[in-house]
């Protein structure tokens, strides 16, 4: 963040880069919470903290017992959808949708850190995208979005709903009331649903168009609660839509508004940035906006209309202790930026059976199982990128290998990984598009130890190794990692690197100790 004048401030879009979709956040005094889905990674709904909405602070997973989240078998865009937060009367609810575990659910705690409940069910909760809302006489209720009640015309044909909620049984009580089908001429996939209290007038924010290149943010407001509800002349209030594929940011929508301690208003959204060729492999970020209000609806960046890479507010900055770059798996538990494939065995890994290594067991699960593979990773943040290992393996036979692996999901990853072929120890360089794997590179090596580095340059991705540390030899170099982009890979996830290891459907009792794990921006 850069300090201007008029107590103003310059701060970089996204606030939140790499794979932190579906944003939504919420203001308790002068803290505020921000939210996000994370679909088939555990654990699930990462909530952060911060004091100026630019810069944030990891202070937990809201999901992180396997009590709360079930996500056995479930696809890389399955999961975990769209969670929302909310504060009342000294309790944080989270509510999102399990799509492939059993619907729409909400969670609560006293302190956002956690640890929050378990899941709550709502029973008749029809849809995905669930939120809460809190009225004037402390009444609750739940909107979410569903297929068309009277009957879907075409794909994508849904409508926002809402039906109070009892706070004490989470149960839907009363009659449901359907307040919108959205803004534009047969539009599609109205939902990601917000409402709000303003000056007399509830307000409805609802993401349209697709989680794409046509997704938009629009707004309805009416004076009562449960019908009447009429579009802003004006919709959408943002869209990248009309700027073409190859913006710089694109997929604009599934916003959430918050009001500041001082009045002030802003937007967080979700977005996404193409690059090397217009392909988005960090997936969808998390972007902010300024909001005033003209003539009852809301104007996002005034002077805009658009989000900006660079932007300007007027809060007074808090910074957060940067998070570190290398991790030396000195503590007793993970921290908490790393992440699994579904719910982890038991017997997964070990932080303590080697002190300073994290010990990853071989299991039969590979990284193209819809499973739950010795895999543990963190997030792509970076166009451009270094990511580091220092391992100790020896394959025992040639079911088994580790390493290091990019990957978008099950069918589309690249792997750099040591293995045994011909009784010979490699290290290989091996993609996976479509499912189909293609061997492009090896090296012959020697010893326990290797170091490993993967550096990306944009899209062109280099695979190197050291048997010392400090000489380093390339493997394979400008491997295209186009195919890892949403553009191709499909889906609602981005891109994530880590370590894994594997003995390819066999059963084994070996182990990967990996001493430390580094990875940041090559600029």
């Amino acid at each position: 963040m850069k300090m201007l004048n008029n107590n103003a401030v310059m701060y970089n879009n996204p606030i939140m880069p790499g794979f932190y979709p579906d944003p939504s956040v919420c203001r308790v005094g002068e803290d505020y919470y921000l939210v996000t889905s994370t679909f088939a990674y555990f654990p699930g709904v990462p909530i952060f903290h911060s004091r100026d909405l630019v810069n944030w602070k990891q202070i937990g997973n809201v999901l992180d017992r396997p009590s709360q989240l079930n996500l056995q078998g479930a696809g890389h865009s399955q999961g975990i959808f769209a969670p929302t937060i909310r504060y009342h009367e000294g309790t944080f609810y989270m509510i999102t949708t399990n799509v492939t575990h059993g619907g729409n659910f909400v969670v609560t705690a006293t302190d956002p850190a956690g640890p929050w409940s378990d899941p709550y069910f709502i029973q008749g909760a029809a849809g995905i995208d669930p939120t809460i809302f809190f009225d004037d006489d402390r009444k609750a209720y739940y909107l979410g979005t569903r297929p068309n009640s009277e009957g879907v015309r075409y794909d994508g044909n849904w409508e926002v709903w809402l039906q109070e909620l009892n706070t004490e049984t989470m149960e839907l009580i009363g009659e449901s009331y359907v307040l919108w089908r959205g803004a534009m001429v047969d539009v599609i996939w109205p939902e990601g649903p917000h409402l709000y209290k303003k000056d007399g007038y509830y307000y409805l924010l609802i993401a349209e168009g697709g989680t794409g290149p046509d997704h938009a943010v629009t707004i309805a407001r009416s004076r009562k609660l449960t019908e009447g509800y009429v579009g802003n002349p004006k919709n959408p209030i943002i869209t990248h839509r009309h700027l073409g594929k190859r913006y710089p940011i694109i997929n604009v929508g599934h916003a959430d508004l918050v009001q500041s301690a001082d009045d002030q208003w802003f937007l967080v959204m979700l977005a996404s940035r193409p690059y090397g060729g217009g392909y988005s492999n960090l997936g969808r970020e998390t972007f902010l906006a300024s909001v005033i209000w003209e003539d009852g609806w809301p104007v996002v960046n005034e002077g805009k209309g658009i989000i900006a890479e660079q932007d300007v507010m007027r809060l007074t900055p808090v910074p957060v202790e940067p998070q570190l770059r290398c991790d030396h798996f000195d503590s007793g538990k993970l921290a908490l930026k790393w992440m699994f494939l579904r719910n982890p065995q038991a017997d997964l890994y070990s932080l303590t059976e080697r002190r300073g290594y994290l010990r990853l067991k071989l299991k039969p699960q590979t990284m193209k199982d819809q499973d739950n593979p010795s895999f543990v990773c963190l997030r792509q943040q970076h166009f451009s990128y270094v990511a580091a290992t220092a391992m100790e393996f020896t394959p025992r036979n040639s079911h088994e290998s580790a390493g290091m692996v990019v990957i978008q999901n099950d069918k589309y990853h690249i792997r750099f990984e040591r293995a045994i072929r011909d009784d010979q120890q490699v290290l290989r360089v091996v993609t996976c598009i479509n499912g189909r794997e293609s061997n492009v590179a090896e090296a012959v090596v020697t010893g326990q130890r290797l170091y490993l580095k993967i550096a990306a340059l944009e899209q062109q991705l280099s695979f190197y190794y050291s048997t010392d540390g400090d000489q380093f030899h390339l493997v394979a170099g400008h491997v295209d990692a186009s195919s890892l982009s949403t553009e191709i890979a499909g889906g609602f996830v981005g891109c994530c690197i880590g370590m894994y290891c594997t003995s390819n459907g066999t059963l084994s009792d070996n182990v990967a100790d990996f001493d430390w794990f580094e990875y940041g921006s090559m600029s």
